[in-house]
Protein backbone atom coordinates (compact mmCIF):
# COMPACT_ATOMS: atom_id res chain seq x y z
CA UNK A 1 0.00 0.00 0.00
CA UNK A 2 1.66 3.27 -1.09
CA UNK A 3 2.14 5.97 1.36
CA UNK A 4 0.48 9.47 0.46
CA UNK A 5 3.06 12.43 0.12
CA UNK A 6 2.40 15.65 2.03
CA UNK A 7 2.66 18.21 0.18
CA UNK A 8 5.62 20.41 1.15
CA UNK A 9 4.71 24.20 3.05
CA UNK A 10 5.93 26.86 1.32
CA UNK A 11 8.97 28.71 3.32
CA UNK A 12 7.22 32.69 3.85
CA UNK A 13 10.73 33.87 5.60
CA UNK A 14 12.81 33.35 2.56
CA UNK A 15 12.17 37.03 2.30
CA UNK A 16 14.65 37.72 5.35
CA UNK A 17 17.89 36.44 3.28
CA UNK A 18 17.25 39.23 0.44
CA UNK A 19 16.32 41.80 3.33
CA UNK A 20 19.98 40.77 5.09
CA UNK A 21 21.22 41.36 1.72
CA UNK A 22 20.20 44.78 1.28
CA UNK A 23 20.71 45.94 4.35
CA UNK A 24 24.40 44.74 4.39
CA UNK A 25 24.87 46.54 0.70
CA UNK A 26 23.22 49.47 2.04
CA UNK A 27 25.48 49.82 5.13
CA UNK A 28 28.24 49.30 3.06
CA UNK A 29 27.03 52.26 0.76
CA UNK A 30 26.74 54.41 3.88
CA UNK A 31 30.58 53.75 5.13
CA UNK A 32 32.25 54.23 1.73
CA UNK A 33 30.02 57.77 1.48
CA UNK A 34 31.12 58.18 5.27
CA UNK A 35 34.52 57.69 4.40
CA UNK A 36 35.05 59.85 1.13
CA UNK A 37 33.53 62.97 3.10
CA UNK A 38 35.82 63.24 5.74
CA UNK A 39 38.93 65.56 5.11
CA UNK A 40 42.32 65.70 6.43
CA UNK A 41 42.37 68.55 7.78
CA UNK A 42 45.69 69.05 8.92
CA UNK A 43 46.69 69.35 5.21
CA UNK A 44 43.96 71.48 3.93
CA UNK A 45 45.04 73.96 7.16
CA UNK A 46 48.24 73.63 5.70
CA UNK A 47 47.20 74.10 2.18
CA UNK A 48 45.07 77.15 2.94
CA UNK A 49 48.63 78.74 5.45
CA UNK A 50 50.32 78.27 2.18
CA UNK A 51 48.09 79.93 0.18
CA UNK A 52 47.57 83.21 2.64
CA UNK A 53 51.09 83.42 3.95
CA UNK A 54 51.81 83.70 0.06
CA UNK A 55 49.31 86.61 -0.36
CA UNK A 56 50.37 88.37 2.59
CA UNK A 57 53.64 88.73 1.20
CA UNK A 58 52.23 90.19 -2.15
CA UNK A 59 50.18 92.43 -0.10
CA UNK A 60 47.13 91.26 -0.25
CA UNK A 61 45.91 90.38 2.99
CA UNK A 62 46.48 92.42 5.94
CA UNK A 63 48.84 90.56 8.59
CA UNK A 64 46.93 88.63 11.70
CA UNK A 65 48.25 88.01 15.30
CA UNK A 66 47.04 84.59 15.68
CA UNK A 67 49.35 82.31 16.22
CA UNK A 68 50.88 78.99 14.36
CA UNK A 69 50.84 75.70 15.55
CA UNK A 70 53.79 74.70 17.18
CA UNK A 71 54.66 72.08 15.25
CA UNK A 72 53.56 70.55 11.20
CA UNK A 73 52.27 67.01 12.95
CA UNK A 74 49.49 69.14 15.44
CA UNK A 75 46.34 69.46 13.92
CA UNK A 76 44.79 72.81 13.24
CA UNK A 77 41.53 73.52 13.67
CA UNK A 78 40.12 74.46 9.82
CA UNK A 79 38.10 77.55 10.99
CA UNK A 80 41.46 78.88 12.32
CA UNK A 81 43.35 78.77 9.62
CA UNK A 82 42.33 82.35 7.87
CA UNK A 83 44.27 84.10 10.54
CA UNK A 84 48.25 82.58 10.74
CA UNK A 85 50.97 85.49 10.73
CA UNK A 86 52.72 85.28 14.06
CA UNK A 87 53.68 89.14 15.23
CA UNK A 88 56.34 87.65 17.10
CA UNK A 89 57.86 85.85 14.67
CA UNK A 90 58.77 82.82 16.29
CA UNK A 91 56.71 80.22 13.91
CA UNK A 92 58.85 79.71 10.21
CA UNK A 93 56.70 80.67 7.88
CA UNK A 94 59.11 79.83 5.55
CA UNK A 95 58.48 76.02 5.39
CA UNK A 96 55.26 77.00 4.22
CA UNK A 97 55.72 79.02 1.07
CA UNK A 98 58.98 79.61 -0.40
CA UNK A 99 59.91 83.69 -0.09
CA UNK A 100 59.56 85.38 -3.75
CA UNK A 101 62.25 86.36 -5.33
CA UNK A 102 62.59 89.98 -6.74
CA UNK A 103 60.69 92.90 -5.77
CA UNK A 104 56.79 93.45 -5.77
CA UNK A 105 56.06 95.68 -8.15
CA UNK A 106 53.25 97.43 -6.44
CA UNK A 107 55.62 97.61 -3.37
CA UNK A 108 57.60 100.27 -1.58
CA UNK A 109 61.50 98.80 -0.63
CA UNK A 110 61.62 98.98 3.05
CA UNK A 111 64.90 101.44 2.57
CA UNK A 112 63.11 103.45 -0.02
CA UNK A 113 59.95 104.21 2.08
CA UNK A 114 62.00 105.21 5.22
CA UNK A 115 64.01 107.51 3.02
CA UNK A 116 60.63 109.35 1.88
CA UNK A 117 59.03 109.47 5.26
CA UNK A 118 61.73 111.13 6.55
CA UNK A 119 61.75 113.75 3.86
CA UNK A 120 58.50 114.49 4.18
CA UNK A 121 58.16 114.71 8.04
CA UNK A 122 61.17 117.01 7.77
CA UNK A 123 59.46 119.08 5.61
CA UNK A 124 55.69 118.78 7.40
CA UNK A 125 57.59 118.99 10.62
CA UNK A 126 55.05 122.18 11.41
CA UNK A 127 51.81 120.61 10.31
CA UNK A 128 52.88 117.22 11.89
CA UNK A 129 53.71 119.14 15.62
CA UNK A 130 49.86 120.81 14.84
CA UNK A 131 48.07 117.31 14.19
CA UNK A 132 47.06 118.60 10.78
CA UNK A 133 49.03 115.75 8.63
CA UNK A 134 49.71 112.25 9.91
CA UNK A 135 52.14 109.59 8.50
CA UNK A 136 52.07 106.23 8.62
CA UNK A 137 53.52 103.18 6.84
CA UNK A 138 51.47 100.11 5.57
CA UNK A 139 52.42 96.92 3.75
CA UNK A 140 51.61 99.01 -0.11
CA UNK A 141 53.75 102.23 1.11
CA UNK A 142 53.55 105.65 2.71
CA UNK A 143 50.31 107.02 3.79
CA UNK A 144 49.97 110.65 4.28
CA UNK A 145 46.68 112.20 5.76
CA UNK A 146 45.86 116.14 5.31
CA UNK A 147 43.04 116.34 7.50
CA UNK A 148 40.36 118.65 6.74
CA UNK A 149 40.79 120.77 9.56
CA UNK A 150 44.69 122.27 8.10
CA UNK A 151 43.61 121.81 4.24
CA UNK A 152 40.09 122.42 3.43
CA UNK A 153 36.76 124.24 4.24
CA UNK A 154 34.23 122.51 6.01
CA UNK A 155 31.72 120.97 3.68
CA UNK A 156 34.04 122.29 0.98
CA UNK A 157 36.27 120.85 -1.50
CA UNK A 158 37.92 124.04 -1.73
CA UNK A 159 41.75 124.06 -0.40
CA UNK A 160 43.05 126.70 2.52
CA UNK A 161 44.94 129.50 1.45
CA UNK A 162 46.89 128.80 4.22
CA UNK A 163 48.09 125.12 3.41
CA UNK A 164 49.33 126.11 0.23
CA UNK A 165 53.06 126.34 1.40
CA UNK A 166 52.73 123.15 2.93
CA UNK A 167 51.47 121.50 -0.13
CA UNK A 168 54.12 122.94 -2.03
CA UNK A 169 56.73 121.81 0.43
CA UNK A 170 55.28 118.61 0.02
CA UNK A 171 55.42 118.27 -3.64
CA UNK A 172 58.78 119.38 -3.42
CA UNK A 173 59.41 116.03 -1.90
CA UNK A 174 57.44 114.09 -4.11
CA UNK A 175 58.07 115.91 -7.77
CA UNK A 176 61.15 113.70 -8.72
CA UNK A 177 60.85 110.55 -6.89
CA UNK A 178 59.37 107.49 -9.06
CA UNK A 179 56.55 106.32 -7.12
CA UNK A 180 52.86 106.24 -7.96
CA UNK A 181 50.79 108.43 -5.94
CA UNK A 182 47.25 107.78 -5.23
CA UNK A 183 44.90 110.20 -3.67
CA UNK A 184 41.91 108.99 -1.63
CA UNK A 185 39.25 111.35 -0.41
CA UNK A 186 37.71 110.15 3.20
CA UNK A 187 34.23 111.78 5.28
CA UNK A 188 33.17 110.93 8.54
CA UNK A 189 29.25 109.70 8.61
CA UNK A 190 27.72 112.65 8.85
CA UNK A 191 25.05 113.09 6.25
CA UNK A 192 25.77 115.85 4.02
CA UNK A 193 23.16 117.74 1.54
CA UNK A 194 24.31 121.36 0.68
CA UNK A 195 23.93 123.08 -3.05
CA UNK A 196 27.41 121.70 -4.29
CA UNK A 197 27.33 118.26 -2.99
CA UNK A 198 24.47 116.05 -1.87
CA UNK A 199 26.94 112.86 -0.45
CA UNK A 200 30.09 111.61 1.40
CA UNK A 201 30.96 110.46 -1.85
CA UNK A 202 30.92 113.14 -3.77
CA UNK A 203 32.50 115.39 -1.39
CA UNK A 204 35.41 112.85 -0.97
CA UNK A 205 35.88 112.25 -4.53
CA UNK A 206 35.77 116.49 -5.37
CA UNK A 207 38.55 117.04 -2.48
CA UNK A 208 41.09 114.29 -4.24
CA UNK A 209 40.38 115.35 -7.49
CA UNK A 210 40.99 119.76 -6.37
CA UNK A 211 44.29 118.11 -4.80
CA UNK A 212 44.79 115.93 -7.83
CA UNK A 213 44.19 119.32 -9.90
CA UNK A 214 46.51 121.00 -7.71
CA UNK A 215 49.72 118.67 -8.29
CA UNK A 216 49.21 118.81 -12.37
CA UNK A 217 48.02 122.22 -12.69
CA UNK A 218 49.91 124.30 -10.43
CA UNK A 219 53.01 121.72 -9.91
CA UNK A 220 53.40 119.84 -13.10
CA UNK A 221 53.32 116.63 -11.91
CA UNK A 222 53.30 113.78 -14.41
CA UNK A 223 49.50 112.95 -14.67
CA UNK A 224 50.92 109.04 -15.33
CA UNK A 225 51.70 108.98 -12.13
CA UNK A 226 48.74 109.92 -10.64
CA UNK A 227 45.30 108.14 -9.48
CA UNK A 228 41.99 109.49 -7.81
CA UNK A 229 39.43 107.50 -5.45
CA UNK A 230 36.44 108.78 -3.40
CA UNK A 231 36.09 106.49 -0.35
CA UNK A 232 33.27 108.77 1.52
CA UNK A 233 32.58 107.80 5.13
CA UNK A 234 33.04 104.12 4.44
CA UNK A 235 36.91 103.72 5.43
CA UNK A 236 37.37 105.73 8.65
CA UNK A 237 40.52 105.50 11.02
CA UNK A 238 38.80 106.22 13.78
CA UNK A 239 35.49 106.34 15.47
CA UNK A 240 32.72 108.23 14.38
CA UNK A 241 31.49 108.54 17.92
CA UNK A 242 33.41 111.67 18.52
CA UNK A 243 34.07 114.86 17.53
CA UNK A 244 37.62 114.01 17.64
CA UNK A 245 37.45 111.11 15.74
CA UNK A 246 35.28 112.28 13.11
CA UNK A 247 37.89 115.03 12.49
CA UNK A 248 40.33 112.18 11.86
CA UNK A 249 37.72 110.69 9.42
CA UNK A 250 37.66 113.83 7.59
CA UNK A 251 41.14 113.57 5.55
CA UNK A 252 42.63 113.54 2.18
CA UNK A 253 45.00 110.51 2.15
CA UNK A 254 48.26 110.35 -0.49
CA UNK A 255 49.44 106.80 -1.17
CA UNK A 256 53.23 106.46 -1.79
CA UNK A 257 52.93 103.50 -4.01
CA UNK A 258 56.14 102.22 -6.34
CA UNK A 259 55.89 102.54 -9.97
CA UNK A 260 55.62 99.15 -11.83
CA UNK A 261 59.08 98.05 -13.63
CA UNK A 262 59.03 99.19 -17.38
CA UNK A 263 59.07 96.44 -19.78
CA UNK A 264 62.85 95.77 -21.62
CA UNK A 265 62.72 97.55 -25.01
CA UNK A 266 62.99 95.53 -27.48
CA UNK A 267 66.22 95.78 -29.45
CA UNK A 268 65.47 97.23 -33.72
CA UNK A 269 66.22 94.54 -36.25
CA UNK A 270 67.14 95.35 -39.85
CA UNK A 271 64.11 94.20 -41.99
CA UNK A 272 64.94 91.15 -44.20
CA UNK A 273 64.84 91.03 -47.93
CA UNK A 274 61.51 90.03 -49.18
CA UNK A 275 63.24 88.65 -51.97
CA UNK A 276 66.84 87.41 -52.70
CA UNK A 277 68.92 88.69 -55.39
CA UNK A 278 70.96 85.78 -57.34
CA UNK A 279 73.88 86.21 -59.51
CA UNK A 280 72.41 86.02 -63.39
CA UNK A 281 73.29 82.91 -64.81
CA UNK A 282 75.24 82.90 -67.95
CA UNK A 283 73.05 81.77 -71.26
CA UNK A 284 75.23 80.46 -73.72
CA UNK A 285 74.56 80.24 -77.33
CA UNK A 286 75.75 78.67 -80.17
CA UNK A 287 77.84 80.47 -82.65
CA UNK A 288 77.14 80.27 -86.62
CA UNK A 289 80.13 78.01 -86.75
CA UNK A 290 79.48 75.62 -84.37
CA UNK A 291 76.18 74.95 -86.24
CA UNK A 292 76.40 71.83 -88.72
CA UNK A 293 75.72 73.23 -92.39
Amino acid sequence: MARKRHEEHANHERWLISYADFITLLFAFFVVLYSSSQVDKRKVGKLAMAIQVAFQQMGAFPTSNTKLPLSESEPMPFQDVQAIENVSRSQDLQRFVQPQDGSLSNAVLPGQIRGIQEAIEKALAPEISRHVVDIKQQREGLVISLREMGFFESGSATMRRSSADAVERLVNVLRDRPEMLRIEGHTDNVPIHNAHFKSNWELSTARAMELLRIFIVDYKLAPERLTVSGYGEYHPVDSNDTPEGRGHNRRVDIVVISSPPKPPKATAEPPKPLVTQKEPTEIKTNSPADVDP
